[in-house]
């Protein structure tokens, strides 16, 4: 558990960091360079020789859309919203992991729709006197499209994984970065080419932090935490870190927002998440533990 706690902690000061310390760099340079340092983390512990060119290509394709795509649109959505609202925006995360993985076994929950209208619901009291605002709907869209990209991923990995248990995490791993480096890479360069990003030296920590420590190790950290305990307490810590972000973000990097409407749709969303748990609980063990994978870190 403490692995989790440390990992929740870590993603906590992800979302402050981007948005404030990495303030007005380029999104894409910054994707590729988090990514760049996450995948040489990586890059010693990879171990193919006993996958399928097939199965390879696969999870270099699940890393392109759950990191890659991911990263790219959750760095643009900082260009239109504060961090403490990306950071509460990635609570529907678990619903679409839920609806995508009905998807993928041909079924349907209409309760997952009661509780995608909770999570709006909490989305529109936080943003109330802004939901006529054109620069908002572009933010929490990108935000939605990451946590889609993420939600899809988490399902495709484990269905993934289903027929590759001859193959360690921690093995893989570099698979998924690579894909995700190779999308990066591409928006970075662009139509228009390259654009080198000039950092101060407290950027440039910034970046090494998020790309070593928050994507590196803290995927790793999480990973191991999640194979010891049960699928509720992992739940609760994939949800952890958006109250704890969005803390950090008020209290530490001293945003301003509006409380009561913050603390009244942070209920309205939190009740959706409950209403999730709640089913999933009632669920088969194999889809318990696939809904509780939650929001994506910062």
């Amino acid at each position: 558990m403490i692995y989790l706690l440390a990992t929740s902690l870590i993603w906590a000061f992800s979302f402050g960091l981007i948005g404030n310390a990495l303030k007005g760099v380029d999104p894409y340079a910054l994707a590729a360079a988090r990514l760049a340092l996450a995948a040489l983390v990586f890059a010693p512990l990879l171990r193919v020789r006993r996958l399928a060119p097939a199965d390879a290509w696969t999870a270099v394709g699940i890393g392109a859309v759950q990191y890659g795509l991911m990263y790219l649109a959750l760095f643009q959505s900082y260009r239109f919203l504060q961090s403490y609202e990306i950071a509460f925006f990635t609570v529907f995360t678990p619903i679409y992991v839920a609806l995508l993985h009905d998807a993928f076994e041909r079924r349907f929950h209409p309760v997952y729709l009661t509780m995608a209208l909770l999570a709006v619901a909490g989305t529109a009291v936080v943003k109330y006197g802004e939901l006529r605002s054109e620069r908002f709907w572009t933010g929490f869209g990108l935000v939605q499209l990451s946590n889609v990209c993420f939600a899809f991923g988490q399902i495709a990995y484990r269905r993934w994984r289903a027929r590759t248990r001859h193959a360690a995490d921690h093995g893989v791993f570099g698979l998924l970065y690579a894909g995700a480096l190779a999308v990066a890479m591409a928006g970075w360069l662009g139509p228009g080419g390259a654009r080198a990003p000039a950092l101060d030296g407290r950027q440039a920590l910034a970046i090494v932090y998020l790309g070593v420590i928050a994507s590196g190790v803290a995927f790793f950290l999480w990973n191991v935490g999640a194979t010891r305990v049960n699928a509720g307490a992992l739940a609760i810590f994939n949800n952890l870190k958006i109250p704890l972000a969005v803390a950090v973000s008020l209290i530490v990097f001293r945003e301003q927002a509006h409380l009561p409407r913050l603390f009244i749709g942070g209920a309205l969303c939190l009740a959706a998440l409950a209403l999730n748990e709640t089913l999933a609980a009632g669920t088969q063990p194999a889809r318990t533990e696939t809904t509780a994978r939650g929001s994506e870190p910062g």
